[in-house]
C-alpha cells in the first residue's frame, strides 16, 4: 500500500513542476528523475516484473528530452538548452 501512495505521490509531484517555468524545473525535475527509477524497481519487486517494465517505458516517454541531454553530455558533445 505504501508503494501505491508513493507512485500517487510521484505523479502529483511530476504534474508540480510541468506548471513550473523551465527555468525552475531543474532540482525538482532531477529529484523526480533520480526517484522514478527506485519506484520502477520497487514496482518489479512487489507487484510484478510486467508492470515494471510497462513503467520503464511510460518513465522513458516522459523524460525522453533530459535523457537525451544526459546522453548527449556523455557522449562529449555540448547540447543546447532550452531558455
Amino acid at each position: 500500500m505504501t508503494l501505491l501512495w508513493l507512485c500517487i505521490a510521484w505523479v502529483f509531484a511530476s504534474v508540480g513542476c510541468a506548471m513550473l517555468p523551465m527555468r525552475r524545473q531543474y532540482v525538482p525535475g532531477i529529484a523526480l528523475l533520480i526517484a522514478a527509477p527506485i519506484l520502477i524497481v520497487m514496482i518489479g519487486i512487489q507487484v510484478s516484473p510486467w508492470l515494471a517494465i510497462a513503467a520503464v517505458f511510460a518513465f522513458l516517454s516522459m523524460f525522453r528530452n533530459p535523457l537525451r541531454y544526459i546522453w548527449a553530455r556523455v557522449r562529449g558533445q555540448n547540447p543546447e538548452i532550452p531558455k
